[in-house]
């Protein structure tokens, strides 16, 4: 047992960690029950101020750790070794690597993370990369039946890096997908609000244009065209919603070959062409700590270039095109704006937390119900959105299109 004050300096590897994952990274033998009571009893102070479990350190920054909270026989948790093939199957992914990011080509039909009757993942064959040094972690995810680039950071640090570049939305992510019959806008922006949809446990979205549906854009051009039968398209998404391309391309009526869980049974072609999906983490551009961009290409899948040849596709074609435009610097920074404003509302919370805990002298500060009177904010009721290329003030009678529509994207 501990029985002194601890001082530590948050090094650069843990810049933007939250308090309670420092612990869990540095003090695994202090339990996070103990951490919470550290913090919510003010003996926890960083920079000599008090801090909740939420907060999100910074580099640099001077953490006080109060004596005690050590629980020896608690064991981390011992991870079952790999076998020969699954360290064989972890090195074939690997497209490139260094000492802040390893880039793998995840095959089709291999998940992720774990889940629920998932044991094979991707997750759980990053400890062949961790002989020496921390153990790597993922900072994004492709769904299990995509394939394609796949960045994984080697240190916490580097995971911190670039989770604010795929939050704040500065990496570029293009993919390529074969999709059922011809958009009559070839280059388009498709912008409908998703949520989960009721009854599938958050394993399926829809298309939400209430004030639920969080906003989801995707860039979308097509590349080359097998009559109206099918053709080859650069998806480019602008936000990161769960399964938001697959949604999108099959809400204006053409889904991705082999998507038969948003595209039912029209999602499939008849013939040679496989029955997996063709949808494809093509290539990722994105800042790299050293200061230099990563930019990076995955191969298609087997399935999915034999695919390409049935139907006359020619790679040579999609890397002959210009890149997607980058997002918006305007929508960057909104997306920047929005993640500071979100930490700051949680940093105001702990505050007032702490307040309402206990009054000036300690003791336990009574609940008040909610105030009424003039100092009371009226409830305000946030607009619906409305769909991708129709105009605002549409008449309350006139019913809403069957399918939407994309609109065209902007010229550059």
């Amino acid at each position: 047992m501990n029985d002194t004050v601890r001082q530590f300096t948050v090094g650069a590897d843990d810049d933007g960690v939250r308090l309670d994952r420092w612990f869990k990274r540095h003090l695994p033998q202090v339990g996070f029950a103990t951490v919470s009571r550290w913090a919510r009893t003010g003996q926890i102070r960083v920079d000599g101020k008090r801090a909740d479990v939420a907060d999100r350190l910074v580099a640099g920054q001077t953490l006080r750790v109060p004596p005690g909270g050590d629980t020896p026989e608690r064991k981390p948790r011992e991870r079952k070794p790999l076998t020969e093939e699954q360290i064989a199957l972890a090195d074939s992914m690997v497209i490139t690597q260094d000492r802040a990011a390893i880039v793998l080509n995840k095959p089709p039909g291999l998940a992720t993370q774990g889940g629920s009757g998932t044991y094979e993942h991707v997750d759980g064959l990053l400890d062949a990369f961790a002989e020496t040094g921390p153990r790597p972690r993922l900072v994004h995810r492709l769904d299990k039946d995509t394939s394609g680039v796949l960045l994984i950071a080697r240190t916490p640090g580097s995971a911190s890096y670039f989770s604010k570049r795929f939050s704040g939305r500065t990496a570029r992510k293009i993919y390529w997908a074969l999709i059922i019959g011809v958009p009559d806008i070839e280059d388009g922006l498709i912008d409908l609000p998703l949520a989960k949809q009721p009854g599938t446990g958050g394993e399926k979205m829809m298309v939400d244009q209430s004030e639920h549906g969080q906003s989801a854009k995707t860039r979308y051009r097509v590349l080359d065209r097998a009559g109206n039968r099918a053709c080859w398209v650069e998806l480019q998404p602008l936000t990161g919603r769960t399964h938001q391309l697959r949604v999108h391309m099959a809400a204006i009526g053409h889904p991705i070959v082999g998507d038969g869980k948003y595209g039912g049974q029209d999602a499939f072609l008849s013939g040679s062409i496989s029955r997996k999906m063709h949808l494809h983490a093509r290539r990722l551009i994105i800042d790299h700590p050293d200061g230099t961009p990563l930019d990076v290409i995955a191969e298609l899948p087997e399935h999915f270039a034999a695919s390409m040849e049935n139907l006359g596709f020619d790679e040579a074609d999609g890397a002959a095109l210009p890149d997607a435009p980058k997002v918006p610097e305007r929508e960057a920074r909104k997306a920047a704006a929005k993640a500071h404003s979100k930490q700051y509302r949680k940093e105001r919370r702990g505050e007032r937390r702490s307040r309402r805990d206990s009054d000036s002298d300690g003791a336990p500060r009574k609940s008040r119900g909610p105030t009424k009177g003039k100092g009371s904010p009226k409830p305000t009721s946030k607009p619906a959105a409305r769909p991708a290329g129709k105009p605002a003030g549409r008449p309350a009678g006139k019913p809403a299109a069957r399918r939407p529509a994309a609109r065209p994207a902007p010229k550059r």
